[in-house]
């Protein structure tokens, strides 16, 4: 079920983008991510009490560590979304998947486990091809005077990898996913809402806050199915699918904005699905039954 998860939460975190869209004319970066937080703590918050999960935790710390990585790495992409062109932004971002699986076949290095490196080895080159894939789709340009902001952006992806990795050791100590996202999303209202307090704020009486509930809602949604998927299936192959959000983007930009997809473009997706399918396929006939990897 990982795939699946991971698929739909790619979905989702495209239709966000989309509502982004929408709303970045009229709302600061900061904003968004603050009234994003906010919806996401009332969206989780209702559901935890519907399946009667208490918001208390007896891991605090480790809340507090995927919100600290977690929210920094959401501030660093917003700010090469910034000053990057958008694609570049995406891509260096979209490395926390290359990130995840240096950080798991390096921890099969220094453990000597000789026979999870053999199984590893081909889902890192399939995610190797999934990147590849998004650059031939987003095809990234950075000029000498953008360096800095490229760093930033590429901090941001390997943050996020580390997030992913903390939510998956979330999972294994039996936290809830609706309580993991409750508290993502409090951080992220909390650094949002103080980053307003330096920037220009817009009213919400107009029609064009109403982009805000779904995009809260859409972010909920999406934490929620990532969440599933890195808990509940192998990081390797989560980290791989992630790569489908790319997809969705690059097709929703086309049907709703007019956005061109080059031929390379449409080789690109079709890397990308294919890499992972196999992936997906590789995991399973090595170990079809096996849970989250414990790293």
């Amino acid at each position: 079920m990982q795939a699946a998860w991971m698929i739909a939460a790619s979905l989702f975190f495209a239709l966000m983008s989309v509502c982004i869209k929408y709303a970045s004319p009229h709302f600061s970066a900061l904003e968004m991510v603050c009234y994003r937080g906010v919806i996401g703590i009332v969206f989780t918050g209702m559901l935890a009490r519907s399946r009667g999960i208490g918001l208390s935790t007896p891991v605090p710390m480790m809340h507090v560590w995927r919100n600290l990585i977690g929210v920094t790495a959401l501030a660093a992409w917003f700010y090469g979304i910034a000053h990057l062109p958008l694609a570049t932004a995406m891509t260096l971002n979209y490395m926390s998947g290359v990130w995840v699986a240096a950080f798991l076949l390096g921890g099969t290095l220094l453990t000597g486990r000789i026979a999870d490196l053999r199984r590893q080895g081909p889902l890192v080159l399939a995610v190797m091809a999934a990147f590849a894939g998004v650059m031939m789709l987003l095809r990234p340009t950075l000029a000498q005077d953008q360096l800095f902001a490229g760093l930033i952006a590429l901090i941001s992806g390997l943050l996020s990898a580390l997030a992913y990795i903390q939510v998956a050791a979330l999972g294994r100590v039996g936290e809830p996913a609706a309580r993991t996202v409750f508290y993502f999303s409090a951080g992220a209202a909390l650094a949002g809402g103080i980053g307003m307090l330096f920037v220009e704020r817009h009213p919400l009486h107009s029609v064009h806050a109403l982009w805000l509930l779904p995009i809260g809602v859409l972010a909920a949604l999406g934490q929620l199915c990532m969440t599933r998927a890195y808990t509940r299936g192998a990081t390797m192959i989560v980290a791989n699918l992630q790569y489908s959000g790319i997809v969705f983007a690059a097709l929703f930009g086309l049907l709703l904005f007019g956005e061109r997809i080059e031929p390379i473009g449409w080789l690109g997706i079709a890397i990308i699905i294919a890499s992972g399918i196999v992936a997906t396929i590789l995991r399973a006939r090595a170990l079809p039954n096996l849970p989250a990897e414990e790293h």
